[in-house]
């Protein structure tokens, strides 16, 4: 059956303070009394209402009800010879005039009246060729409503930069109306901020969760056992991420006015310090290597570190969870397994087979566990000398960039016409180039100040109470292990028949552990157990340099 003609009502507020008023009455009462004049039905099943969406950013149209009417005429759900009733044709659209118009002509051409009840005029295809120019006229009233919106919203910018300009300069501490304010903080009667006690613990513990490397799921899932939320909209899985990356962690407003940042600390109570703070995006930069993925987390797999000792390709797990498993549920030892890439793949590395992953975090665990191994193992270097040299030199590469890039534009805009499109590509190759140092600047300074916020690296005794937990296949204990490996070592190197090929000595694996900007130590383990047999000092220079090549800043003795 055909879908009749009806009438509907579509009504619009920049400010839902607006709709406290009697313009939204008034609509109501005027397109329920034109429904009744024309003998036709106003239809309210699809939700015609905007509160607090701009016109002139199209928000209404993006994300709004005026876009839901708009994808229904697409969908051929609003027949021919509806009419769309508005308090004025500024409502529909504050956009550049040819946008506006255009939106209009969309909704015109599919048969549609649209009625401004404000002056009663009425605007569909056979009224327009009637009459030409009351398409002029809708012409000028959107004109007229782009300027205005367009001149107040340089006004409101304006604003907005001398207050944020003033709260840097320590002259004004008022409210910056731009912007989301975090859900964690909100403005108390002598309208400064201060933190939602429930929300602020709730963003505490997601950031400790996260910090231990469970992932978005879990954390949801442990928060909505306890009781606690982190927001009230959108996706909270989703959220984790943005939240972590939001400097209002550290009080900071953030907000951008025509393409210029500002940073407005102090604005909002922080839940977290500059060095916590510092660390978590140094975590987060990480988080592709650090979160642990599947039924067992590997504590030495997917960090990107381990390597086979005889060609130099990483090795991966191999972990055979379909076979038979012990009484309690878990894979045999002999299933989880380590396996070099290359020889998988038939890609070069001469030393065949694979060995169990089980001896060697059990080395790894108890080795660490030993105070004594463990500081032997991490005297060195701080590294901090050596990621300073290197912030340095991206700083000098960006200032270099910048300035070739400002050389280009001053020649294209000193002869536009004549500027070759060779320019404007080698503009755009360089600006990338830029956008990279740039990231490049802002993780090293994250790794710096995060490297300066930890005293020493974890003791031996984190080491030692998470062994048995390792050892069971607890899941979080073994994230947590992940995080300490991936924090202590650069690279450990594993080979699979022994340092020396070809003595007869099937019975062991050896492990090379480089720590990060400390020693190199060579263990010696048992292939079976795991227990080392002998741990000893490497001088790696002993070491095949196409094998296992140190990694920027690591020392050996």
């Amino acid at each position: 059956m055909a879908i009749k003609s009806r009438v509907y009502s579509y009504l619009r507020f920049s400010d839902p303070k607006q709709a406290a008023g009697s313009s939204a009455d008034r609509q109501v009462e005027y397109a329920t009394r034109w429904a009744a004049e024309h003998q036709m039905q106003l239809d309210d099943s699809l939700s015609l209402r905007d509160e607090g969406l701009s016109a002139y950013h199209q928000k209404h149209v993006k994300q709004g009800a005026l876009g839901v009417f708009l994808r229904a005429i697409e969908d051929g759900r609003i027949p021919s010879g509806s009419v769309l009733i508005v308090e004025g044709l500024d409502r529909l659209s504050r956009a550049e005039p040819i946008q506006a118009q255009g939106q209009l002509a969309q909704i015109v051409n599919a048969g549609i009246t649209v009625v401004t009840a404000s002056d009663g005029r009425e605007y569909n295809r056979a009224s327009l060729k009637a009459q030409p120019m009351d398409l002029v006229y809708s012409l000028l009233v959107m004109i007229r409503a782009h300027e205005e919106s367009d001149t107040k919203s340089k006004r409101v910018k304006a604003a907005i930069r001398r207050q944020c300009q003033n709260w840097i300069a320590g002259t004004w501490r008022g409210v910056v109306r731009n912007g989301k304010d975090p859900q964690w903080a909100r403005l108390n009667d002598e309208r400064r901020f201060e933190l939602v006690p429930e929300r602020a613990g709730a963003i505490k513990f997601m950031i400790e969760m996260y910090k231990q490397g469970h992932g978005a799921v879990k954390t949801v899932r442990e928060l909505s056992t306890r009781g606690m939320s982190i927001t009230d909209t959108g996706n909270p899985a989703e959220q984790i991420y943005r939240i972590i990356r939001n400097r209002a962690l550290i009080g900071e407003k953030t907000l951008e006015v025509d393409g210029e940042q500002y940073r407005l600390e102090g604005y909002y109570p922080p839940l977290l310090t500059a060095d916590e703070f510092a660390e978590l995006q140094h975590l987060a930069e990480q988080r592709g290597r650090r979160k642990g993925k599947g039924e067992i987390p590997g504590i030495i797999t997917g960090l990107g570190i381990s390597y086979c000792g005889y060609c130099g390709t990483a090795v991966v797990a191999q972990n055979l969870m379909g076979r038979k498993r012990k009484a309690n549920g878990h894979p045999q030892d002999g299933h989880r397994r380590l396996i070099c890439v290359a020889y998988s793949q038939n890609q070069g590395c001469t030393v065949g087979g694979s060995c169990s992953v089980v001896p060697i975090e059990r080395a790894v665990m108890r080795f660490c566990s030993d105070q004594m191994n463990l500081t032997r193992l991490l005297e060195g270097d701080s590294g901090a000398t050596a990621s300073a040299g290197r912030l340095a030199l991206s700083r000098q590469r960006a200032k270099e960039l910048d300035a070739q890039i400002a050389r280009i534009m001053d020649a294209m805009l000193s002869d536009m016409e004549a500027a070759p499109q060779a320019f404007a590509r080698k503009a755009r190759e360089l600006e990338s180039q830029l956008d990279e140092c740039q990231k490049e600047i802002e993780s090293l300074e994250h790794e710096l100040a995060s490297a300066s916020s930890r005293s020493t690296p974890a003791a031996a005794e984190a080491w030692a109470a998470l062994v048995n937990g390792v050892e069971a296949l607890d899941y979080d204990a073994r994230l947590q292990a992940r995080q300490l490996v991936a924090d202590t070592f650069s690279r450990i190197v594993v080979f699979r028949q022994g340092f020396e090929l070809g003595n007869n000595d099937d019975s062991s694996i050896d492990l090379m552990l480089m720590a990060k900007h400390g020693n190199t130590r060579m263990l010696h383990i048992d292939r079976r157990t795991g227990a080392w047999k002998a741990a000893e000092d490497l001088n790696v220079s002993d070491v095949p340099s196409h094998q296992v090549p140190l990694p920027p800043g690591a020392t050996a003795v």
